[in-house]
């Protein structure tokens, strides 16, 4: 029996949506329909951080529980109106010399990927033809650690980007870590900024041996927060902030208030925690979009 579709105009673009009833969260009974309506509802907080910017999909057409993959080529029967970037792919699994990248610049492309259950979004530091327009450190805590563990190095690290005059804001990884987003300049190559964010990451962990690790090794890791500083790689992705995530629930990288923060470090309640696509929804309304500055740019790094 043929899937059940429906067909509707997102901002004068014909899609053709399908299996709108198919849970793809099956701990939350969360479904395909419930997917593509947050997405559209977010999009006007989403779409600024996705603009211009190669998108990296992970697919799960059979839900969380299911199978999933990674998409960076622009999938078979892509509409003529979404748009696509072509771009080298060094070192590409497949052999390709160039991707075409799909760059999600507006509601319909949204709400297609969404409907093909690209649950996650990915993007890279850099916007299509750019040097890097943001640093982004990424707080891995090692079992025990978690979450808790993430918001004093949070706080560490944000005070010691302050010293060189660069702003952070903070989001949950959406699974069990945290991120800084840092706004810079755009005019500095991203060996130069993953070379800076290694150095910071390095003075922390001489400071603070017994919470902070900066060392790629995992044996290292147990009990303490790993600095990744490698995610300004040119070649790597972060997720971008408000997308799903693939866990049991349908939790989003969500951005945080400094006050959050701080009231994790200190312990308090109600702690820094991950947060759900309802709750994110709320949020946004209450907050608007807490990493707008990342749009505004930034300085350049200190070499």
């Amino acid at each position: 029996m043929p899937a059940e579709r429906l067909r509707v105009d997102v901002e004068g673009r014909a899609l053709e949506l399908s299996n709108l009833d198919k849970v793809l969260y099956p701990s939350a009974g969360f479904t395909k329909g419930e997917v593509i309506d947050y997405y559209t509802r977010i999009s006007p907080a989403l779409l600024p951080h996705l603009r211009d910017r190669a998108l990296t999909r992970i697919r799960f057409p059979n839900g969380v529980g299911g199978g999933s993959f990674f998409e960076k080529n622009a999938p078979a029967a892509t509409p003529d109106w979404v748009r696509l970037e072509t771009l080298p792919a060094p070192g590409s699994s497949k052999g390709r010399e160039t991707i075409d990248y799909v760059v999600a610049d507006d509601l319909p492309t949204l709400v297609w990927l969404a409907n093909l259950a690209a649950l996650e979004l990915h993007t890279p530091q850099w916007k299509v033809g750019q040097h890097p327009d943001m640093m982004v450190v990424d707080l891995d805590p090692g079992p025990p650690a978690g979450l808790a563990e993430c918001c004093p190095v949070a706080v560490l690290m944000r005070d010691r980007l302050a010293d060189d005059g660069i702003d952070s804001y903070p989001k949950t990884s959406g699974k069990k870590g945290m991120q800084l987003c840092c706004p810079i300049a755009g005019t500095q190559s991203s060996d130069l900024v993953s070379d800076y964010a290694k150095r910071i990451a390095q003075e922390l962990e001489r400071a603070h041996p017994k919470l902070i690790v900066s060392k790629m090794a995992k044996n290292l890791r147990p009990g303490k927060v790993f600095i990744d500083w490698s995610q300004n790689n040119a070649a790597k992705t972060t997720v971008a902030p408000y997308s799903l995530r693939a866990q049991d629930v349908p939790s989003v990288s969500t951005p945080l208030t400094w006050d959050e923060v701080e009231a994790g470090a200190r312990g308090r309640k109600p702690a820094v925690r991950q947060f759900t696509a309802p709750e994110v929804l709320d949020r946004v309304e209450e907050y608007g979009d807490l990493l707008a500055p990342l749009l505004e740019g930034g300085p350049e790094l200190p070499v």
